[in-house]
């Protein structure tokens, strides 16, 4: 609005004086800028006040005073003196009249027969006609623009124009707006004014005049604005008027810009508003607030916000008018002097000569960059590059000079440097075109070259780790890998901005990177002299060596140009700490697979050496050491961890790359069994489960390993005791410790052990203040407490000794289970007199997991010490599995060469298939002889049996104890076998047997196909939950040609029948006695009396469990009856009176009851005379017939 520049503003002193009503402030005023706020302080005067105070009564007198000497008073109270009622009734009328009209220029009701123009009839008009001629005049400007749907128009107008009566005109508008607030609000009145001349001028003198309207009318001008006000003419004088409010009250021109980002439109006001601000805030060496604002518009979260500020920019480019006043032009214009008012000594961008590369850093050539000025430098360069690459800004030629001076400048080592460094690099990758000439490219080379010279230098002297020369190695090994897209995600990740990098542009780097600055032999060579970073964790942000180091790895450029790089990852990995570097795990698996794996087949040596086996013993030095584990432990657990994690992945990957590796002649060194002996795997398993939330992936990574590898670590049991070890129980037995418990030494529980056979108490003593300890607390003690478990089998030891031992052996299995098993396997063996006990070692128990059960035979009858035994059998087996596998694939590349040979195909893997069927045999083998060793192990020994241990079933002693005609004896005889040590030892291996079965079913169908003892089936049935699986099979155990495992199946049959009375059962109890009518018939006399005469008692149980069966197992003893009657009727002794008697006891057997109950059959006792087997039979058969009887008159 150039037309108002003419014209006096209210100042922003005067505005504040009105703002709170600074009377001393208003009389300082001149008279100039007091005429400007008369009519507010006139109606001030007149009218009556809300506040009766006696100060304001005091400040009313000055303000009387004040305007007693003003002429222009006096037309201002006669304005006041109108009946402004009837104006509103007359205003209200015409309004409804123009609507009427459509908005026509008619009839006025408020002015009526104008003689002349309107300055004229102002001049001659009196108050009350001039209080109608400005309504009427800005009544129809508001209509229309209320009826101009947004457009913008420019009203010409005489009364708003003439600079005679602009004073005059502007005291009857203020008067208007403030007498008739519901008719004129202010924020209508505020958007009319801007389609007038002189409309800034008079909405300044309208707000001045009610000042607490200013924030009211800023947001409805701002809300009612255009999204792009540079576009239109009504844009920009909207700009203009907002920018005049806020020169008169400065103080609130920062809200005001606010209120632009919220709304999203006049963004040449926020930039106008923030330029203004820069002005009157000279700020020299921080940054600046323009640079600020843009930066939070074109950076900030608020999308919308950046997609409006960015069209500004466009649009504003793609004008041709563009001139200084524009608002554009005018920021980029204070943006460019910022820059250049920062900039070192002014440089030629000439080419340099080789002379001048070795002149010295600091001469005025090169002049590096200030201290107090990087930040501000920084942050002038992330600005741009928002602008250049978010809202599409073309630099001019000048601007790109000064950018890339600013850019090749040589900032000071500090870290506030470091990160400038870094960001001129990357904004020379994104915009490469603000390099043109040779000579700026020739600039860009020299800076390149510095950076790569000083670099360690800035590294040592700033103090941070992430330096600007792993982003050097960085850039240079993805140019050389052609991974251009990890050189746009780098560059948008430092610069902290997603803009679009189109690959083609980073062409001409490429060359400069790979053929001049760093040849691919030159990275490799100067990545493995970058020193590793200190204590490298998460904690570390910005790009590494580790980053420069893995990309290497990953093309391969160690092994391609014979760099070894094996010590530089061994000390990195030393150098680590919590929490874990996410790069880390990464680095490890890219390393291993550069280990097995050749660069390329024509040359299968080109790979890297793995870490020695002496190096990572260095590593777990002191882990285990007891009480200073801590003291003793030069590495940190970071490091361990990840060293264990490499040695697992690194025996998984030559494991699963065995064909591969064999296809190449090729056979990496596998790590030895001493070595994995010797680290603590499960000791810091357990220390990386506290550490999981430091650690990341690695815990997890870990188990997986563990659990493929070695599963006998990963036992369910073990995990479960090792939770109750870690748990409140334990942190209460920590708050119990003396110190007396830490006092006893090892060599005090030796010699508490020798005392053994004389005192006990010493013994229980230590052992109980053992108990205290932690896991790691117990490691010293682990090899006296296994040497002498042998001694507590002899009798006199207290069991409570037995079970404490127990509980130290389980805490200590958490630690360190391996060492821990061998010892004790070693330690209980079996003690023969001039015989040489041998020393196993940790292979020979995975390859042969039964020498655990070649152990003292007294250990079979202690059930703390056959608890421990089942453990570590349990551990081996599954030890015995994962190595065999691993054999397996270990020796397939040693397998005949022949097999490749072979003409027909597919004959090439029959071998292999081979080998997998043997090692399942083997295991199958191994696991059911375990299984028959401990079943063995159940039945009571020669002198068990002499001292009257019952063998039957828990099962049965229960019942025997509750059906007893003598209860005190019975209980006293039931006690006895349930509560003696072979009893908890069936249990215990019950529960072996148990979770053997449920991992693998066919273990199950083997045992039982092999048989055993008919005497153990009571016990196994009803001590082995997961025995109800044999119904699956015993069909075909039932169909075996052998009539030894005929029996033995239905003799398992009638047990599973009683414990699980199934429909399932049924039908398999319904097809035995099929099965058993059908061999009736084929067998001879001999099979005949071997086959029923163990079976028939198994009816019973059959009528027991389904009596449905009832009928069908009555036929078949009759049936069998009738066989053996048949072969003896040539006899002398005549059997047929026992066929008659079964067939009356079938049709009557409750008139058989009594008889039933006579102790004479119960027993069997009659006609037992004969050792005919037909005979036997039959009696047999009889008796069978009368349990079944006597099962079910009682049963009713």
């Amino acid at each position: 609005m150039t037309e108002c520049t003419s014209l006096q503003f209210v100042s922003p002193f005067a505005f504040e004086a009105m703002q709170k009503v600074d009377v001393v402030r208003l009389a300082s005023l001149s008279d100039p800028e007091l005429r400007l706020l008369l009519p507010c302080l006139v109606r001030m005067a007149l009218c009556a006040p809300a506040d009766q105070s006696q100060s304001w009564a005091q400040d009313k007198k000055l303000i009387l005073r004040l305007l007693s000497g003003v002429e222009a008073v006096n037309s201002i109270v006669a304005l006041l003196s109108v009946d402004f009622h009837a104006l509103e009734q007359d205003a209200s009328k015409e309004q409804q009249l123009r609507h009427k009209l459509g908005g026509g220029s008619g009839e006025s009701i408020l002015v009526s027969q104008l003689q002349h123009g309107l300055t004229l009839e102002f001049e001659h008009s009196d108050s009350p006609r001039r209080l109608r001629l400005v309504l009427s005049e800005l009544l129809a400007i508001m209509n229309k623009v209320s009826e101009s749907n947004g457009e913008f128009f420019f009203k010409s107008s005489e009364l708003f124009e003439s600079p005679v009566y602009l004073e005059e005109a502007a005291d009857v508008l203020c008067i208007l707006q403030a007498e008739l607030p519901s008719l004129l609000p202010i924020v209508d009145v505020a958007e009319a004014l801007l389609h007038v001349r002189n409309g800034a001028w008079f909405l300044c003198l309208l707000v001045a005049n009610v000042p607490d309207s200013f924030n009211e009318v800023c947001r409805g001008l701002i809300k009612n604005g255009e999204r792009q006000d540079e576009e239109s003419l009504g844009g920009r004088r909207r700009t203009d008027a907002l920018r005049f409010l806020c020169k008169m009250n400065p103080s609130q021109a920062l809200k005001v810009r606010g209120m632009v980002v919220e709304e999203c439109h006049l963004p040449g006001l926020g930039v106008a508003l923030t330029l203004d601000h820069t002005k009157n805030e000279a700020c020299e060496d921080g940054v600046s607030d323009l640079v600020c604002f843009v930066s939070g518009l074109l950076l900030g979260t608020n999308a919308k916000v950046r997609t409006w500020f960015g069209t500004f920019i466009r649009n504003g480019q793609q004008r041709k008018r563009e001139t200084s006043s524009s608002v554009l032009w005018q920021m980029r214009r204070q943006l460019l002097l910022e820059l250049m008012g920062i900039l070192p000594t002014v440089r030629s961008t000439r080419i340099v000569e080789e002379a001048d590369v070795d002149m010295e850093p600091n001469m005025s050539v090169y002049s590096g960059l200030k201290e107090e000025h990087v930040v501000k430098a920084s942050a002038l360069l992330r600005l741009y590059c928002a602008l250049m690459g978010i809202a599409g800004l073309k630099p001019t030629e000048e601007e790109a000079e000064q950018l890339l001076q600013l850019m090749t400048s040589r900032p000071p080592a500090t870290p506030a440097g470091v990160r400038f460094v870094s960001l001129s690099f990357c904004m020379l990758l994104a915009f490469s075109t603000l390099v043109s000439t040779p000579e700026q490219e020739q600039l860009m080379v020299v800076w390149l070259s510095w950076m790569i010279k000083e670099e360690a230098y800035f590294e040592s002297t700033s103090g941070v780790s992430a330096s600007f020369g792993e982003m050097l190695l960085l850039v240079a090994m993805y140019f050389h890998s052609n991974q251009l897209s990890a050189i746009i995600d780098l560059v948008c990740s430092t610069l902290g901005m997603k803009i679009v990098i189109k690959p083609s542009s980073l062409s001409r780097m490429k060359t400069i990177f790979t053929q001049e600055i760093f040849t691919e032999q030159v990275v490799t060579a100067h990545a493995v002299r970058v020193p590793v970073t200190s204590n490298l964790s998460a904690n570390i942000t910005g790009f590494l060596p580790i980053h420069c180091i893995y990309q290497l790895l990953r093309s391969r450029s160690f092994t391609k140009h014979k760099v070894s790089i094996k010590d530089w990852i061994y000390r990195q990995l030393c150098e680590t700490s919590t929490p874990l570097h996410p790069q880390l795990l990464p680095l490890i698996d890219v390393y291993i697979n550069s280990i097995l794996t050749p660069a390329s087949k024509s040359n299968p040596e080109a790979t890297n050496q793995p870490v020695t086996e002496q190096e990572i013993l260095n590593i777990f030095q002191g882990v285990t050491g007891g009480d200073n584990i801590r003291l003793n432990q030069r590495f940190s657990i970071t490091a361990q961890l990840l060293v264990l994690y490499y040695i697992l992945s690194y025996e998984e990957a030559l494991l699963a790359n065995t064909k591969t590796l064999a296809a190449m002649q090729r056979k990496p060194k596998s790590y030895s069994s001493s070595l994995m002996d010797q680290i603590p795997i499960k000791f810091l398993i357990r220390q990386a489960q506290g550490l999981q939330q430091e650690l990341g992936g690695l815990h997890s990574a870990l188990l997986r390993l563990l659990a493929t590898n070695y599963p006998h670590l990963c036992i369910v049991d073990d995990w479960i005791c090792e939770e109750e070890i870690t748990g409140t129980d334990a942190l209460l037995r920590r708050m119990l410790l003396t110190n007396n418990a830490k006092n006893h030494s090892p060599k005090q529980l030796q010699e508490a052990f020798s005392a053994v056979p004389v005192n006990h108490t010493q013994v229980m003593q230590i052992i109980e203040h053992l108990t205290l300890l932690s896991a790691s607390e117990l490691i010293p003690y682990a090899e006296v407490l296994t040497s002498n478990m042998s001694q507590l089998l002899n009798s006199g030891v207290p069991r409570r000794i037995l079970q404490t031992v127990n509980k130290l052996w389980m805490v200590l299995n958490t630690v360190m289970p391996r060492r821990l098993w061998v010892m004790t396997v070693n330690a209980l063996q079996p003690s023969i007199k001039f015989v040489r006990q041998q020393k196993y070692t940790q292979n020979d128990l995975m390859i042969d997991p039964l020498i655990v059960l070649r152990c003292d035979q007294r250990v079979h009858r202690c059930p703390p010490l056959m608890d421990i035994t089942l453990h570590m059998l349990n551990g081996y087996l599954l030890a015995s599995k994962a190595y065999l596998s691993a054999h397996l694939k270990e020796t397939e590349q040693d397998r005949p060469s022949q097999n490749n040979t072979i003409g027909l195909v597919g004959q090439t893997d029959a071998p292999e298939v081979t080998r997998e069927e043997l090692k399942n045999a083997l295991l199958a083998a191994q696991d059911s002889a375990a299984v028959q060793i401990l079943l063995e192990i159940c039945l009571p020994t020669e002198e068990e049996k002499a001292n009257g241990v019952n063998p039957d079933s828990l099962l049965r002693n229960v019942q025997s104890v509750i059906t007893t005609n003598t209860p005190n004896k019975g209980m006293e005889e039931g006690e006895d076998n349930l509560l003696c040590n072979l009893r908890e030892v069936q249990c215990l291996i019950c529960c072996l047997l148990h979770q053997m079965y449920i991992a693998d079913p066919n273990i199950a169908k083997l045992v039982h196909f092999q048989g055993y003892p008919c005497e153990l089936l009571p016990l196994t049935v009803a001590g082995i939950p997961s025995m109800h699986i044999c119904l699956d099979f015993i069909p075909e155990l039932i169909a075996q040609p052998e009539l030894e495992k005929q029996i033995f199946a239905i003799q398992l049959l009638s047990h599973l029948c009683i414990q699980y009375a199934l429909p399932k059962s049924l039908s398999v109890a319904r097809l035995a006695v099929n099965v058993m009518g059908t061999l009736l018939t084929v067998l001879t006399q001999a099979k005949r009396y071997a086959f029923f005469m163990p079976t028939l008692p198994s009816l019973v149980s059959f009528c027991r469990a389904f009596p449905p069966l009832y009928e069908d197992i009555m036929s078949l003893l009759i049936q069998i009856g009738q066989v053996c009657a048949s072969d003896v009727a040539t006899q002398t002794r005549d059997i047929d009176p026992i066929i008659t008697r079964l067939q009356q006891i079938k049709e009557k057997p409750s008139g058989w009851s009594q008889l039933c109950k006579d102790s004479s059959y119960k027993n069997g006792s009659r006609d037992t005379g004969s050792m005919d087997p037909d005979v036997q039979l039959c009696h047999c058969i009889e008796r069978t017939v009368i349990e079944i009887i006597n099962m079910s008159v009682s049963g009713i």
